[in-house]
């Protein structure tokens, strides 16, 4: 099974990370800078690392040189990576922090 998924990138952010949607497409903010394919790269490693699929598997079919961006990954659902991009939002508890050691 192949999934498409619509990409809005900012490369140059502090760190990889989905921001939100923007329309139907995901807002994805990319460490890499733009220069020579970095964040291309860098987008193919997050999403396979993400999605739990081999980086052979995600390749950007439109957008190579554009903040548009479409994705294509191999092995998992539209349902699956919805989930996956949605849940890698969600704060993560931190069991070092003080409001944990409190409760």
């Amino acid at each position: 099974m192949k999934t498409r998924l619509t990409l809005k990138v900012r490369p140059g952010a502090r760190q990889t990370a989905f921001a939100g949607k923007l329309g139907d497409a995901w807002k994805l903010q990319v460490a890499a800078p733009p220069v020579d394919g970095k964040a291309n790269e860098a987008i193919v490693r997050f999403l396979a690392k993400l999605a739990g699929v081999p980086t052979s598997g995600v390749r950007i079919v439109s957008g190579f040189t554009g903040s548009m961006k479409i994705v294509e990954l191999e092995g998992i659902s539209a349902e699956a990576l919805e989930r996956v991009i949605v849940g890698s939002n969600e704060p993560r508890a931190n069991s070092g922090s003080a409001a944990a050691r409190e409760a």
